[in-house]
């Protein structure tokens, strides 16, 4: 299994204030407690990342909510997702990993807790794809709660992925920019598509991971158009996510605060970080 470097433990303050209530759509969380063991053989090892590094984080960046993403090196064990909801308190949200073995009562039980959608990756490299079946069930049976689902796969596997993403009735977050690669250009047929996609009412966009996705690297400047261009098609339909803390970085890991600042430059209309990175997460996690 490959060893990755660790986050960046001194995010740095950024030299604008983001605007109140902002909320950080993507963040993972791991322990070393016995308590909460993890599968075997995960993806990826868990990086010594706790919450009280998220929130550090969050305090030092200005970020006043969050949606804490349960990881994959804890399987369908969602045991570690109460506890951290629970220490986080009421401006942070969850969102589980479940297959069907999770009961209705464990599903309301979540849904007290700040649990308010589920995630599954179609990310090849990540060998942990649904069964199309279980994706289908899955919906269906969040749908009464209000819940969204976020799905994580790269490039061009969107085209693959097209008719099950628009089979979905309740709102859909694609993670990371659907994992576009950069270097091809805004009119790659990858991009165009999902492009397309954004148009349908319940499909969300999560803006993250420009780092990664950079062809040309630090500060990312790349990256600008393509988030103009989703902009420009559903800004309402728009979130945005530090996807701290970075795991399975092949690069120098970013620091938080550059990240928070690439958003800025994604939207310098200050209406439009208003709505991006407040109302639009309020809407779609239950914060309001």
């Amino acid at each position: 299994m490959d060893n990755f470097p660790n986050f960046d433990p001194n995010p740095r303050k950024p030299i604008i204030a983001p605007p109140p209530l902002t909320c950080d759509s993507q963040v993972h969380y791991f322990t070393k407690s016995p308590r909460f063991p993890q599968i075997q053989n995960p993806s990826y090892p868990a990086p010594d990342a706790t919450l009280d590094d998220v929130l550090k984080m969050h305090r030092t960046l200005g970020i006043d909510r969050g949606v804490l993403v349960h990881p994959i090196p804890y399987g369908t064990d969602n045991s570690l997702l109460f506890e951290v909801l629970k220490q986080a308190g009421p401006n942070y949200r969850g969102i589980a990993v479940i297959n069907d073995d999770v009961s209705d009562k464990e599903l309301q039980r979540m849904h007290d807790a700040g649990v308010r959608g589920v995630r599954f990756s179609f990310l090849r490299v990540l060998n942990i794809r649904p069964r199309a079946e279980l994706f289908q069930r899955t919906l269906e049976r969040i749908a009464p709660m209000g819940w969204c689902v976020k799905v994580h796969f790269g490039g061009e596997e969107v085209f693959e992925l097209e008719p099950t993403l628009r089979s979905a009735k309740i709102p859909l977050v694609i993670d990371h920019i659907g994992g576009t690669n950069i270097g091809l250009g805004l009119d790659q047929p990858a991009f165009q598509l999902l492009l397309k996609l954004m148009r349908e009412p319940n499909i969300w966009m999560m803006l993250s991971n420009g780092d990664r996705n950079s062809a040309t690297g630090y500060p990312w400047d790349d990256t600008i158009p393509f988030a103009e261009a989703l902009m420009a098609v559903a800004p309402d339909s728009l979130v945005w996510g530090t996807d701290w803390p970075h795991v399975r970085y092949f690069q120098k890991m970013p620091n938080d605060g550059d990240l928070l600042e690439l958003a800025y430059r994604y939207m310098p209309d200050p209406a439009m970080r208003q709505r991006i990175l407040v109302d639009n997460p309020a809407r779609l996690f239950g914060f309001i």
